[in-house]
């Protein structure tokens, strides 16, 4: 009996424990978005927001890369060239 409820608690511990990680996008990749919201800026970091990509969403990374942001083109209803944080790709 106690097996059978330690067999249970470590299946449900592994069925829950290990989230999708988010990775780094490679370039010449058309990349998924893992994050809930990522914004496209016209310019890194600091750069005015464009519009925002959310999960499921795609992108195509072009590079090159300027610290944790990475350039290329934003499908979907932003439709255009811009930066993203990068490492938040599936």
């Amino acid at each position: 009996m106690r097996a059978a409820a330690v067999l249970v608690a470590t299946v449900a511990l592994v069925a829950t424990a290990s989230p999708a990680r988010a990775a780094n996008g490679t370039v010449g990749e058309r990349e998924t978005v893992c994050a809930n919201d990522l914004y496209v800026r016209t310019a890194p970091a600091d750069g005015p927001w464009m519009g925002t990509l959310y999960r499921g969403q795609t992108f195509l990374v072009k590079g090159p890369k300027s610290g944790n942001y990475i350039y290329g083109f934003a499908y979907g209803h932003i439709n255009a060239h811009g930066w993203v944080a990068d490492g938040w790709f599936c």
